[in-house]
């Protein structure tokens, strides 16, 4: 973590209540790097690289952006130790070990800036019984049933509601519009983003007679520490036991985790993904957009699994999938190749059984 005091001021563009301008002098002095040009411009906020303007701090993690660094406005560049451009350019750069990490914690300290809501706003329900901590805040119209649990520092945005038994750890973020259901857990330091919905019932339901009858889901859901739920996400409750979702996961927008699912820690889903029911996942996996797991298998640990894939069957460590079913990427790229090819060969095959027709 970056220590960056208090009273130095930073980006005032991005939060005009505070009086921010910082050199890159200062942000070298800050951040453990080394300054190529001009070090005493001042610098306001943040920008794209291709849409930065003079005061802005922008940066180049990935070599495909390298050209920027001779047509971009911004005043500065976080940039790595190993940068090194072909030609002139009269941006001043400010090299790091990491760009990218270095700027997502400056973002980081900028955001810690934003003021923070306290208090109990009305309307809005608490039950009896629930104690509300130092710093707590409760939005309009949020609802908090009988017998929560709520850590120090909790934000509770409006409509959102938090069901009896409900615990919530230390210094999370419910964000507007959060449904959580009865009897869930939730860490410190997590963050669920609006229209999430943690609890509902797995999809259980047994066939009696030409008829799906429901079976009662009694477990609940576990989020650990220090895991985030994009938009409109869902993690159903356990038919029994727990729908867990392990310390440092990353859930993006519109993810459906099934009942029974147990992921570890440190892993990423991007959007769209589904994860049928009593699906165990293990620690550090990558998942691209609109994967598809199938229910009751095991996945590893250290997984790369590419967008669109489609996984059948269980998988063990370290591999790198793509398609579906989901094969080495190595053998997806030969697939591809071999189906792009497929009408050639299909015409030359037409055309030898017409030479073999014509000299029979």
């Amino acid at each position: 973590m970056i220590d960056i005091p208090k009273k130095i001021p930073i980006f005032a563009k991005i939060y005009p209540e505070y009086i921010m301008e910082i050199t890159p002098k200062g942000l070298a002095a800050l951040v453990g790097g080394t300054v190529e040009g001009d070090e005493n411009i001042l610098l306001h906020g943040f920008a794209k690289i291709e849409e930065a303007k003079a005061g802005d701090l922008s940066f180049i993690a990935n070599p495909k952006y390298e050209h920027y660094v001779h047509t971009t406005q911004a005043s500065a560049l976080l940039v790595g130790n190993d940068f090194n451009p072909e030609g002139e350019y009269s941006t001043t750069l400010i090299r790091v070990a990491d760009p990218y990490a270095t700027l997502a914690q400056l973002m980081r300290y900028v955001e810690s800036l934003k003021p923070q809501p306290e208090g109990i706003e009305q309307p809005s329900f608490i039950a009896g019984g629930v104690e509300i901590p130092e710093k707590t805040y409760v939005g309009a119209f949020a609802y908090i049933g009988k017998g929560v649990r709520l850590g120090k520092n909790v934000k509770i945005y409006p409509q959102a509601y938090v069901g009896d038994g409900v615990e919530i750890g230390d210094d999370t973020v419910i964000r507007a519009g959060v449904k959580i259901y009865e009897g869930c857990r939730i860490g410190k330091r997590c963050i669920i983003h609006s229209g999430c919905v943690i609890g509902a019932d797995g999809f259980g339901f047994a066939p009696e007679n030409g008829k799906f009858k429901k079976i009662p889901q009694t477990g609940i859901v576990i989020i650990e520490d220090d895991v985030e739920i994009g938009a409109n996400t869902t993690v159903d409750r356990a038919t029994f036991g727990s729908t867990v979702v392990g310390e440092g996961t990353k859930l993006d927008n519109l993810i459906q985790v099934a009942h029974n699912v147990t992921i570890g820690k440190n892993n990423v889903f991007a959007s769209q993904t589904g994860i049928a029911g009593s699906v165990h996942i293990g620690d550090g996996n990558m998942v691209g957009g609109q994967c598809g797991f199938a229910g009751h298998i095991t996945i590893g640990n250290y997984n790369e699994i590419g967008a669109q894939s489609g996984i059948p069957k269980s998988v063990g460590d370290r591999n790198r999938l793509m398609g579906y079913p989901a094969v080495d990427y190595r053998q997806f790229a030969k697939n591809q190749v071999y189906i792009k090819n497929l009408g050639k060969l299909y015409e030359e095959i037409n055309k030898q059984k017409d030479n073999e027709a014509t000299h029979s």
